[in-house]
C-alpha cells in the first residue's frame, strides 16, 4: 500500500463518512436541523471536491498506484451510497431511485472487473454520459443535503428534480457500459 497525498486524500473521504452520517443523529438542541444540513452538504462538498483533486495529484506528480486506482472509485461509491441512505431516511429521495443509483453503480463495478480480467477494461472506460451522470447526481445530493430555502430558490425543488434526472442518466449510462461490453458477453 502507498501513502501519498493523494490516497491519503481517498482514505480521509471514507474517514468522514461516519461523520457525515452521524451529524443527523446528534439532539436538535445540540444542532438545529438547519445546521446538520448545512454540516453535512459543506462534508459532502468537501468529499466531492477531494475526489477530483486526488486524482489530479496522483497524475500530476506521478503517485499513481494500484491501491489508489482500487480505493478512490470505493470512497466515492461509499460516499454516495450513504448520501442516499441516510437521504432516504431522511425522506428527501424516494428508495427506488437510490437503489437505481447504487444498483447502477454495483453492476458497473463488477462489468468493469469482469473485463479487467479479461484484459479488456478500456472498452468499459468512464464515458462521457458517466461524467454527465456524475456531475447531475453530485449537484442533486448536495441540493437534498441542504435542502432549506435559500431566499426565494426553493433547493429542495430542484434537488429533486435533479435526482430524478440523475436516476435517468444511471440509466442511460448503465445502458451505454452493458452494450460496450455486449460483444464480450455474448462470446462467454
Amino acid at each position: 500500500m502507498v501513502w501519498n497525498v493523494p490516497n491519503s486524500l481517498t482514505v480521509m473521504r471514507i474517514l468522514s463518512i461516519p461523520v457525515f452520517i452521524g451529524i443527523f443523529y446528534l439532539p436538535e438542541t445540540t444542532l438545529p436541523m438547519h445546521d446538520k444540513n448545512v454540516l453535512a452538504t459543506f462534508i459532502f462538498a468537501f468529499a466531492a471536491i477531494t475526489d477530483w483533486f486526488d486524482g489530479y495529484l496522483a497524475r500530476a506528480l506521478n503517485q499513481t498506484s494500484a491501491f489508489g486506482a482500487f480505493l478512490d472509485p470505493v470512497a466515492d461509491k461509499l460516499m454516495v451510497a450513504a448520501a442516499l441512505i441516510l437521504l432516504i431516511e431522511l425522506d428527501r429521495v424516494g428508495a427506488v431511485v437510490a437503489l437505481i443509483i447504487i444498483g447502477r453503480e454495483i453492476a458497473i463495478s463488477a462489468l468493469r472487473e469482469w473485463m479487467a480480467g479479461l484484459g479488456e477494461r478500456g472498452s468499459v472506460a468512464v464515458a462521457f454520459i458517466g461524467k454527465v451522470k456524475t456531475a447531475v447526481q453530485m449537484a442533486a445530493i448536495l441540493l437534498l443535503l441542504y435542502y432549506d430555502p435559500l431566499g426565494p430558490l426553493h433547493v429542495s425543488f430542484y434537488g429533486e428534480v435533479l435526482i430524478y434526472i440523475a436516476a435517468f442518466l444511471t440509466l442511460v449510462s448503465m445502458a451505454y457500459y452493458l452494450k460496450a461490453a455486449w460483444p464480450r458477453m455474448k462470446a462467454g
